[in-house]
C-alpha cells in the first residue's frame, strides 16, 4: 500500500512517500480503508523528534474511513462501518489497524471530511472547555491562536455555554472567523497588546483562564492575563516548547495554576471518548458547532501539508485525502 514514512527526524522534507506492505488486525484490532488523515501539530513533534517515536514509523494520529476486516474478538464496529479514531499513529497511509475500542462511529447526516476534522481537534477543545477547565455562563477566557482548528472550535464551545471570550489573532482576515465563531473581544496582537486589553476590559481583574496552544511567545504573557487563583491551559507549542522555569512564577501571577494536558488523558476509557464525540457530533448536526476545512492536500503531498500547517496561515483543519475517497 501506499503511505508516507519517516526514516530520519527532520523538517518536511523528511515525509516521504513509499511503498510498505498493508497491516494485519489483531485480534481486538480493525483493518479500515483511510479516506482522509487529519494534520495536526502532534505530527509535526513527532516529525522533528520533539516527541520521540521509534524510526521508521509512518505518522498521523488522526483518521478516519471504512472499515473493510474486523478481529476475532471485536464486537464494537463490524465491516462496512464508517469510523473516525484520534491518538493512533499511522494514519498517513491508505490502510490502518486501529484498536476497535478507540473507533468512534459516524453518524449518518456527518460526512467524512467534517467527522475527521473534529477528531483530535473536536475532542481536544471539548476537553479543554468541559473537564480541564470547566466553562460556565460566569467564565472569562483567553483562547490563542483562535482562528485555528482547536481555538475555532474551542472559542464556539465556550460560547455554547454562555461564557465571555477574549480570542488573539494575528490579523484581520483571521480576526472575522474569531468574531464569527463567537469571541466577543478580538485582539489582533500584531497591533495590540493582548495583557493590556484583557486587563482593561476586565478592569484589572483578569479571567479565569488562558487556552495557550502557541507556548514560547505567549507563555509569560498569558500569565499576566489570568485573575488570581486563574489556570494557564498550555496545550500547544506552535511557536516552540516554554524552557524550564522557576514555579515561583506561579506564585507572583497571583497563586496561578498551570497545567499541561493531553488528549489520551482525557479520553482514557472508551465511555468518556464517546460521551466526548457524542456531544461534539450532536453540535455539528444541530449547527451550533461548525468545523472549517482549510485546506486538503492528496496523501503524496504530506510535506506540503505540513509546511502550510506550521506557516502559521491556516484557518481551520488540514486534511490529507486518498485519491479515490473524498471529493
Amino acid at each position: 500500500m501506499k503511505a508516507i514514512q519517516i526514516s530520519r527526524l527532520g523538517g518536511p522534507e523528511v515525509l516521504e512517500p513509499a511503498s510498505v506492505s498493508s497491516p494485519s488486525p489483531g485480534p481486538s484490532e480493525v483493518l479500515i480503508q483511510i479516506e482522509a488523515a487529519g494534520v495536526n501539530f502532534i505530527d509535526t513533534y513527532h516529525r522533528t523528534g520533539a516527541y520521540p517515536v521509534q524510526l521508521p514509523f509512518i505518522p498521523g494520529v488522526e483518521g478516519g474511513g471504512t472499515v473493510t476486516e474486523v478481529g476475532s474478538a471485536v464486537e464494537e464496529v463490524k465491516a462496512g462501518d464508517r469510523v473516525t479514531y484520534a491518538s493512533h499513529l499511522g494514519s498517513y497511509a491508505e490502510k490502518a489497524t486501529v484498536s476497535a475500542a478507540d473507533l468512534l462511529p459516524v453518524p449518518d447526516g456527518v460526512d467524512m471530511g467534517s467527522a475527521v476534522a473534529a477528531a483530535v481537534q473536536g475532542l481536544t477543545a471539548h476537553y479543554l472547555s468541559r473537564s480541564t477547565y470547566r466553562l460556565t455562563p460566569e467564565s472569562t477566557a483567553l483562547v490563542h491562536a483562535a482562528a485555528g482548528g482547536v481555538g475555532r472550535l474551542l472559542v464556539q464551545m465556550a460560547r455554547i455555554v454562555g461564557a465571555e471570550v477574549f480570542a488573539t489573532v494575528s490579523n484581520e482576515t483571521k480576526a472575522k472567523v474569531a468574531r464569527e465563531a463567537g469571541a466577543q473581544h478580538v485582539i489582533d496582537y500584531s497591533r495590540e497588546d493582548f495583557v493590556e486589553r484583557v486587563q482593561d476590559v476586565t478592569h484589572g481583574r483578569g479571567v479565569d483562564v488562558v487556552y495557550d496552544s502557541v507556548g514560547l511567545d505567549t507563555f509569560q504573557r498569558s500569565l499576566k492575563c489570568l485573575r488570581p487563583r486563574g489556570l494557564l491551559c498550555l496545550f500547544g507549542q506552535s511557536s516552540g516548547a516554554v524552557p524550564p522555569v522557576d514555579l515561583q512564577i506561579l506564585s507572583s501571577a497571583g497563586s496561578a495554576f498551570l497545567t499541561r494536558p493531553s488528549l489520551p488523558h482525557y479520553s482514557a476509557s472508551r465511555e468518556e471518548l464517546l460521551e466526548r464525540r457524542e456531544e461534539v457530533y450532536r453540535w455539528m448536526k444541530e449547527g451550533t458547532l461548525s468545523v472549517r476545512i482549510d485546506r486538503t492536500f492528496p496523501l503524496e503531498e504530506a510535506a506540503d501539508a505540513h509546511r502550510a500547517l506550521e506557516s502559521r496561515a491556516t484557518m481551520g483543519k488540514i486534511l490529507l485525502l486518498n485519491k479515490y475517497s473524498l471529493p
